[in-house]
């Protein structure tokens, strides 16, 4: 079974590994689509862990139900894919996403549990979800990010007709904005310092605006879309001192501010401001089932467009140019997902 690992930073290879087999409690899923993910870009350039076949959004085909009622092979299928114990205080109150053990074991983020970027996938059974028969399975490897940016718009305290402002246009930063204006924002601004991902989320319908975050003088432009004193919600889904001090200082006295993105490294920014405005700053990470089930439910009722964002599918050969293309701040590219079955075709 051909997978792609992290060889080193910015280097992936494909290798061979012996394919999964069926196992007691777990499905087996031969994995038809496959999302990159913005936390595989993290790890894409830095190069660990070595080994890791990443790979933690998808939808397949059940190849063995590991004796469940509720799958048979043959069904179409996406999955959660976190490793809550389900025994903790966090777990007893239905929070598996900060359950302190829930990213031991995740698929394509633990090197014990390789990820979708290899073709077959174990996955509990407890956490994987039947996709309905008029969701494709391109829109089915969505919906993980999907839930993510749904969770983030769920705990903001958004009420309808506010004024929202998304920082970064990246796949998760679209589909927050996405959220907000489904949920009835009366303007959603983005921010973003590539021109062509902001301009995409003006035509893609997420965004009322864009702002180039390079623009000289640009706070002023954001600053008078808002309502005096900054925007009621204001969404960071870049994760760095620079955006997230800029997202304190567009967010008005007693609003919310949302953090999405994720830092791997520590952050500085202006608390007086937040303090002085007794802003709400709160931590966004992953979903609960109920958010991640929700987006399916959108996806069946057509009341969402998923498809829209994805920008490429690629063979596992060419997964290296595609991390390279969507690292490479100059493309328009937000989601591009991976098909681990097709081989590329080699012309002579």
């Amino acid at each position: 079974m051909k997978c792609v690992e992290i060889n080193g930073p910015k280097s992936l290879v494909v290798r061979n590994r012996e394919p999964k087999v069926g196992k007691k409690g777990y499905i087996l899923i031969d994995v038809i689509k496959a999302g990159i993910c913005g936390s595989d870009l993290h790890y894409f350039v830095s190069g660990g862990p070595k080994g890791l076949v990443m790979g933690h959004e998808f939808s397949g085909i059940v190849l063995d139900n590991g004796g469940s009622k509720e799958f048979k092979p043959g069904q179409r299928v996406t999955a959660l894919p976190i490793s809550p114990c389900l025994k903790c205080e966090y777990c007893k109150n239905k929070e598996y996403q900060i359950c302190p053990h829930t990213w031991e074991d995740a698929i394509g983020l633990s090197l014990d549990n390789p990820g979708a970027f290899g073709g077959r996938i174990l996955v509990r059974e407890d956490m994987v979800r039947h996709l309905p028969d008029n969701v494709t399975f391109e829109s089915g490897a969505m919906v993980e990010p999907a839930a993510v940016a749904y969770r983030a718009v769920n705990i903001s305290g958004f009420k309808k007709g506010d004024k929202c402002l998304v920082i970064g246009g990246g796949i998760i930063g679209l589909l927050t904005a996405m959220f907000l204006k489904l949920k009835g924002a009366s303007f959603v601004g983005l921010t973003e310092t590539n021109p062509l991902r902001g301009k995409r989320s003006v035509d893609s319908g997420v965004a009322d605006e864009w702002f180039n975050a390079l623009e000289e003088n640009i706070d002023k432009k954001i600053m008078a879309k808002a309502n005096p004193g900054g925007y009621d919600v204001v969404c960071d889904c870049a994760g760095n001192s620079i955006t997230l001090s800029n997202a304190i200082n567009y967010t008005k006295p007693n609003g919310s501010l949302i953090m999405v993105g994720i830092s791997l490294g520590a952050v500085t920014v202006p608390l007086v401001t937040a303090t002085l405005k007794e802003i709400n700053i709160k931590g966004s990470i992953a979903y609960k089932k109920e958010e991640f089930d929700a987006v399916i439910e959108l996806l069946r009722t057509k009341r969402i467009d998923l498809e829209k964002f994805i920008d490429d599918t690629v063979v596992l050969e060419d997964v290296q140019k595609a991390f390279t293309r969507l690292t490479s701040g100059k493309d328009s590219a937000v989601k591009i997902l991976v098909d681990p079955n097709k081989t590329k075709i080699v012309e002579e």
